[in-house]
């Protein structure tokens, strides 16, 4: 946690890689995060097959340089720590990038403890009655 999907237009590799450093770097510097929970889906569109779309609202002209930018998380964060977050991914994809902060777009869905498994098909942060939080199942 958190879940982070990035999408941009036209991208190599190494730019992909750089977006999905500069995002996790920024949840670990505004938001606390630990530097290696990382879950990311970096997907690069080739304008063929997948392709973004944006527009100019509210009043910000962007480009085909945009990185659209969705973090799933856990709710509880205040409204402070949220835009610290938005300007550090910002900052961090434009230095590492030169993607310009404008066409920087960042979502942010939060949802409960229960909403989360990592594996094992167990809610790791809501675990049932009596079962340790973590808990892994028992190996032949």
């Amino acid at each position: 946690m958190p879940f982070v999907r990035i999408d941009t237009l036209g991208t190599d590799p190494a730019r992909l890689d750089a977006l999905g450093q500069a995002v996790q770097d920024a949840l670990v510097e505004s938001l606390g995060i630990p530097p290696e929970d990382r879950f990311q889906v970096l997907t690069g569109h080739d304008g063929v097959t997948g392709t973004l779309r944006h527009g100019d609202y509210p009043g910000i002209h962007r480009d085909d340089s945009l990185v659209f930018v969705a973090i799933t998380l856990r709710a509880g964060r205040d409204a402070d720590l949220k835009r610290a977050m938005y300007r550090r991914i910002a900052e961090l994809v434009h230095e590492r990038t030169g993607t310009e902060p404008r066409n920087v777009f960042v979502t942010l869905t939060e949802n409960g403890s229960a909403d989360w498994s990592f594996g094992h098909g167990l809610a790791q942060y809501a675990p049932a009655d009596g079962e340790p939080a973590g808990a892994l199942p028992e190996r032949p």
